[in-house]
């Protein structure tokens, strides 16, 4: 007997393994990508007789850019789908990169949470990779000089971005913004970003200073730039 769109859809949710292969240094956890997703999926849909399309479609809300994904889940045989959708802000401007680039960075953020909704994906870092196991004194004395991407030793990216001298004076409220929005084009939402923040420089975001304030900005620039080139 043949099975409806609903019963394909959860035997694909069932049989999924998608595993957090990748891994970011800076934050210390795995983590899995878009195209680990889409990878691990594929061979399950032609199983079951079904696709998916993705849509991007840009929003203009007050005086910012969204980009609104849609999933549809369709079955092959019957022309039925399930849809899910998910939203992600665009950055005015991320130095160093063009237009195109911010809006391909935000396209991938929100596709991957869009396919987390579909698929029941839980996106929540693992257990083990929140417990330190006094990992976090050994990796400091290791790291303590340098701040660089996930897949800086992937992509050969130098760890350039040495530890400056300290300064007592804090970053600016705009400063905030901006780490919060490159970090978010990284594939980070807020709180995860704090966390990083909290973990690397054992301070909140609105305590660093200006040269901690560019390490994190850098770093999170490289992430990005990472993702647009796999």
């Amino acid at each position: 007997m043949s099975k409806n769109i609903y019963q394909k859809l959860l035997a694909i949710q069932n049989e999924l393994n998608c595993p957090k292969n990748q891994f970011n240094k800076f934050g210390g956890y795995a983590y899995r990508s878009q195209e680990d997703i889409l990878n691990a999926v594929k061979p399950l849909l032609v199983k079951y007789n079904a696709t998916i399309i993705m849509q991007d479609k840009t929003e203009l809300i007050g005086d910012r850019y969204y980009i609104r994904v849609v999933a549809k889940f369709i079955d092959v045989e019957t022309g039925e789908t399930i849809e899910t959708e998910a939203t992600a802000r665009e950055q005015e401007n991320v130095k160093g990169m063009q237009a195109s680039q911010i809006t391909g960075a935000t396209s991938s953020y929100a596709r991957k949470y869009c396919l987390n909704a579909l698929l029941l994906i839980d996106d929540c870092k693992d257990a083990d990779s929140t417990n330190t196991h006094n990992k976090e004194e050994k990796e400091a004395k290791e790291d303590t000089n340098t701040f660089a991407g996930p897949e800086s030793k992937k992509n050969n990216v130098k760890n350039i971005w040495t530890q400056p001298k300290k300064t007592s004076q804090t970053i600016t409220e705009t400063q905030v913004k901006q780490l919060y929005a490159t970090g978010l084009n990284a594939g980070f939402n807020a709180e995860i970003i704090e966390k990083q923040i909290q973990k690397k420089f054992n301070k909140g975001i609105k305590e660093l200073n200006s040269n901690e304030y560019y390490q994190a900005y850098n770093g999170y620039k490289q992430m990005v730039i990472n993702k647009l080139s796999d």
